[in-house]
């Protein structure tokens, strides 16, 4: 009832009410929070492009046919779509070991850059990998490397103090990635997207995400796309302006979530993550390793054994999310600016973050 009657009251910043409720570690009436597994009330069903997707390219990014996937909008917030994971048994591990082990390696820029030698962060995974493992259920354990990282940067590189991308600080974006959010982009109807940009996020039941809006790209006619994976988290999406109550909504392991259109420019935020729906250590979807017999081309890879085991043990209180962009429209190039290097990565630790100790909430920059 608290938070049904937050969401009625409009006003000076009603999104940091909303926010500030579900922030609390004993909000226990989710009730008002949007489950898109039992949709009601204000979601609807949404036409996805079928045809734009063979189901051999779908298959080969690790999803389902298209024809398979179920799409919801919600009334007022044209141009979002939210997609129940859509992912074929067991391919979600593919996406949660690259961001472990293989994207936090440079090139790629990430938090712990800012206040550690570029030798010490060369192989996170390598560091890291054997005191996961071993890592018991003690809060006073110390933290590994992996734990400490809260986000990496892919592709054209954020810069955080003039908040600008820029073209002279950029690295090859991950290919296999690119081949997942062209397929996913095109079945939304986006066919043509490039996946220029890429901010991964990682997440532990004390973080949560300040509210923002992504407006830096300069091609806003392209969606945002956002992979959710490990634990569940409450999304809070909300409209232009922060006087605006937001809507609250679950994300699941699996679960993508496009912003397009009047939607690609509203404020939106992640107040708290959860334990997953299921009470088990992990999303039962992550139970099941995938298919042995992958198609031709498949951007998916086994893991082994081994590896499986560091992720899962992270993911056990932790969720990882991918969003990417297009940050250029076909053939746009970026504005000349003087006096730059493009390189300014100075933001603080938490920039993109907010942890249980934070005095008070900043919002966030991209």
């Amino acid at each position: 009832e608290m938070a049904a009657a937050l969401t009625r009251e409009g006003g000076e910043d009603a999104f940091r009410r909303l926010f500030r409720f579900y922030r609390q570690r004993d909000a226990s009436d989710l009730r008002g929070v949007v489950d898109f597994s039992a949709p009601g009330g204000q979601v609807f069903r949404s036409q996805l492009s079928i045809s734009s997707v063979s189901d051999q390219d779908a298959y080969r990014a690790g999803l389902q046919p298209v024809s398979q996937w179920k799409a919801y909008g919600l009334s007022g917030y044209p141009g979002f779509i939210f997609i129940p994971n859509p992912f074929l048994p067991g391919c979600q591990r593919h996406w949660v070991k690259q961001c472990l082990k293989l994207y936090p390696e440079k090139p790629n820029v990430c938090n712990l850059d800012l206040h550690m030698a570029p030798e010490k962060t060369t192989d996170l995974w390598g560091q890291s990998k054997e005191q996961l493992r071993r890592k018991g259920s003690s809060k006073w354990e110390p933290r590994s490397l992996l734990e400490k990282l809260r986000w990496v940067t892919l592709g054209y590189h954020y810069n955080w103090e003039t908040k600008k991308y820029s073209a002279n600080h950029h690295t090859p974006f991950p290919s296999d990635l690119a081949f997942l959010s062209e397929q996913v982009a095109a079945a939304c109807g986006f066919r043509g997207f490039q996946a220029q940009a890429g901010i991964l996020n990682y997440y532990h039941f004390d973080s949560s995400l300040g509210i923002h809006v992504d407006e830096s790209e300069l091609d806003h006619s392209r969606p945002l796309l956002s992979f959710s994976f490990g634990q569940s988290s409450i999304f809070l999406l909300g409209g232009l302006k922060r006087e605006e109550a937001p809507t609250a909504m679950f994300m699941h392991s699996g679960d993508i979530m496009v912003m397009s259109g009047f939607s690609r420019l509203l404020y939106h935020a992640v107040p708290r993550v959860l334990p997953n729906p299921e009470g088990t250590a992990l999303p039962l979807c992550l139970d099941q390793a995938p298919s042995s017999d992958l198609p031709v081309g498949s951007v998916i890879e086994h893991s082994s054994d081994e590896d499986w085991q560091v992720c899962a043990k992270y993911l056990q209180s932790s969720r990882i999310n991918m969003t990417i962009r297009q940050v250029l429209a076909e053939g746009q190039k970026f504005p000349e600016e003087s006096g730059t290097n493009g390189k300014g990565q100075r933001p603080s630790e938490d920039s993109y973050h907010e942890n249980s100790k934070a005095k008070r909430h900043k919002p966030d920059t991209v």
